[in-house]
């Protein structure tokens, strides 16, 4: 689920930016806690 989440905000993030030319902080931001989010939820499904 999270996981997907990652995957759906970095679609969104270079389609923003190739397309709109968005440069913004805030959506450079979102791309950042997603892939930490991401990384930890892997991490930790691990080692369980």
């Amino acid at each position: 689920m999270l996981f997907t989440i990652a995957a759906i905000l970095l679609i969104l993030w270079l389609l923003g930016f190739v397309v709109f030319k968005v440069t913004g902080a805030l959506i450079h931001l979102l791309l950042i806690i997603a892939i930490v989010v991401g990384l930890v939820q892997l991490f930790r499904g691990r080692r369980m």
